[in-house]
């Protein structure tokens, strides 16, 4: 039973080690090459099919007519626009090259990533507002798709990228994550019940699935990581200013929430982030070094998620053996 309540405490940051563990083995064993390139393709492929899965059990809960703007979306929305407004000065005004470039595109791609899609599967786990979450998720992806093309191609103009080829491009990849699994909960809560009961009588199904894809990205962090031509020194000085935003967009997420009294939800929906999609961004339109910063971000965000999911389940034993003890009082 101890084992069995310590997987479920700790599911993130064991499956992070196990996909880092798992790496390095394939690694630098050279009995494993023709292995790791089997499955290299493999985890590849499956990726994309285990976030799928992810947001429809996630969206099989939802009550779509609740699906709405709160006034906390504007304000995390309006933060994120000021940090990277700023972060473009910095870029252009002081025409920034080389490693300090590197270092300002790693942490702008912290903050512009989009709210990840499995915020809300964290989120409801902690007792907050799924349908709050879907909705921010899905006007965060929308910020993140107007920036994107704005930005990019005045911080790296070898980097010709169309407005309206990269809208569209980044509009498909929102479209397979984020609206097609939910199109598909929407049939099957409306249309097929027996099948929806099912789904969401399976407890903890949707983090289960997100503890198997974590385990897969953090083995592609590792693989980035690893072979990222640059020094040490940089390699170190991106992760701990990643981590340095993580905290900040964490705190000022449930800051700007306590004011409207959905703490979670805010902190949730501007600190975790879709760094899988930042990543990709990274390689695909900035210097790939780049993208060190959001697979750093990954760590460090499911730690703060780990902490989190500890202290709720803390708070539930100690609330349960007060009402079981008020119970015998009676």
């Amino acid at each position: 039973m101890d084992i069995m309540r310590f997987l479920k405490d700790w599911t993130l940051p064991i499956a992070m080690g196990a996909g880092a563990v798992i790496y390095l083995i394939f690694a630098f064993i050279p009995q494993l090459d023709g292995a790791a390139r089997f499955f290299d393709p493999v985890m590849a492929a499956i990726l994309p099919l285990f976030m799928f899965l992810v947001l429809f059990v996630t969206f099989c809960k939802v009550d779509f007519h609740k699906l709405r703007p709160v006034a906390w979306h504007l304000w995390v929305g309006v933060f994120q626009l000021i940090i990277i407004g700023m972060l473009m000065a910095i870029i252009l005004q002081f025409r920034l090259s080389g490693d300090k470039l590197v270092l300002t595109e790693a942490l702008m791609m912290c903050v512009i990533a989009p709210c990840a899609t499995a915020a809300a599967v964290v989120t409801q786990k902690l007792g907050g507002s799924l349908e709050q979450m879907t909705t921010f998720t899905f006007l965060s992806n929308f910020i993140t798709v107007l920036l994107v093309p704005v930005c990019f191609p005045l911080i790296e103009p070898s980097a010709h990228i169309a407005f309206w080829t990269a809208f569209l491009k980044i509009l498909n990849e929102v479209f397979l994550v984020l609206i097609a699994p939910m199109l598909l909960a929407y049939v099957v809560k409306h249309h097929l019940h027996r099948l929806h009961q099912k789904i969401v009588s399976v407890k903890d199904l949707s983090y289960y699935l997100w503890a198997c894809s974590l385990l897969i990205v953090t083995g592609t962090t590792v693989k980035n990581i690893v072979h990222a031509q640059a020094s040490f020194l940089l390699l170190l000085i991106i992760a701990l200013l990643s981590l340095a935003v993580c905290v900040v967009q964490f705190a000022v997420g449930r800051y700007i929430g306590h004011f409207f009294n959905h703490t979670q939800e805010a902190g949730q929906a501007l600190g975790q982030k879709n760094t899988t999609f930042a990543i990709w961004l990274s390689v695909a339109y900035l210097n790939p070094l780049s993208s060190v910063g959001p697979g750093c971000y990954i760590l460090w965000q499911n730690i703060i998620n780990s902490i989190e999911i500890w202290q709720k389940r803390k708070e539930e034993k100690i609330l349960g053996k007060f009402m079981k003890n008020n119970n015998v009082l009676r």
